[in-house]
């Protein structure tokens, strides 16, 4: 994980730096979060609690499974359990180090730098099960104390968990790339009994937030996007009544290369029309989208709230016509 850019944090715990961290330091592009919620890209720290730990296993995730080198271990629970103000504390360290790094670096403007030295977000997804850290209602209001907004990522296995926070996220995300039980299993391989009830469970306990909760929708294609696959989902959505819909296209990254195909990634305009279908169901109208992220945002308040600034002044989104770098980057240029 070193070698992948991992800055490791005590037993359990990771930062790495995001792409469009990069992106908004040295092109001035910025994340669909940034469009979106106003999130600033790259004073934004993409960090987790459960670096190596989770209930599933998805067919779609980056992160490296033990059963993808032929190994086994207990990844549902942590072994040892750090203070979330050590994990707090590093991971705002961690990231200043690497931010420093662009001290200097030509074309990058030296007062967005300060900027990112003094970060005001943090994404706490990455890796693993947010929810299998026993003290992450400490760890967001910590975060909270310290001036930086949160947003929590989950699949949702932990119901138990969300209902008995001590404090709640800025934003609370949900991810679902299925909508019945048989197709759970089949792309998320739960390593626990019961987890799509569980799944279920979380869904109802949406409503009772009261921060903006998110569904994120992670489309495959070839495997979740035809219309009867919308219609599974317009069932879920209506019990959850999210604050926003984000559908996302699945990207060819990580150790989901091993597992799935270039062809399962579905272009923007795919994403789209998914996203339509769903609006057609469920009544949330299509409110912003990110072509180079291949994301769109529904959304049931007609202008979605801000957790931060924005993006800077002159900021570039590449709406048209981006342009990649590598064999991935090949593909997306290949297939737009």
């Amino acid at each position: 994980m070193r070698k992948q850019g991992y800055h490791i944090i005590g037993l359990h715990s990771a930062v790495k730096k995001c792409h469009w961290t990069h992106a908004a330091l040295v092109e001035r592009r910025f994340c669909y979060k940034c469009k979106f919620y106003g999130i600033e890209s790259h004073r934004c720290i993409q960090m987790t609690p459960t670096t190596l730990w989770c209930w599933n296993r998805c067919l779609h995730c980056w992160r490296m499974r033990p059963k993808d080198r032929g190994l086994e271990w207990d990844d549902t629970r942590l072994p040892r359990v750090d203070d979330p103000e050590f994990i707090a504390d590093q991971s705002i360290k961690e990231f200043k180090r690497i931010i420093s790094g662009y001290k200097g670096r030509p074309g990058v403007d030296p007062r967005m730098v300060e900027e990112a030295l003094n970060p005001k977000h943090v994404a706490i997804s990455l890796s693993g099960e947010p929810t299998l850290y026993p003290r992450l209602g400490e760890l967001i209001e910590i975060y909270h104390r310290k001036g930086l907004s949160t947003f929590l990522v989950t699949r949702g296995i932990r119901p138990d968990v969300l209902e008995g926070l001590e404090e709640e996220p800025s934003q609370l995300y949900v991810s679902l790339e299925a909508w019945n039980e048989k197709m759970y299993e089949k792309l998320n391989e739960p390593l626990v009994p019961n987890a799509w009830n569980l799944t279920l469970k979380t869904l109802e306990l949406l409503p009772s937030f009261k921060s903006p909760t998110v569904i994120r929708i992670t489309l495959m294609k070839g495997i979740n996007m035809s219309p009867r696959d919308a219609e599974g989902f317009a069932k879920l959505l209506e019990k959850a009544n999210p604050t926003y819909i984000e559908v996302k296209a699945y990207m060819y990254v990580g150790a989901s290369r091993e597992r799935l195909r270039p062809e399962n990634m579905p272009r923007h305009s795919e994403v789209r029309e998914f996203a339509r279908m769903l609006s057609e169901k469920i009544g949330y109208p299509i409110v912003s989208e990110s072509i180079p992220s291949r994301v769109v945002l529904l959304s049931r308040l007609k202008k979605p709230i801000r957790h931060g600034k924005g993006c800077p002044e002159g900021w570039k989104t590449k709406e048209i016509g981006d342009e990649y770098s590598g064999e991935y980057g090949k593909y997306l240029n290949d297939t737009g």
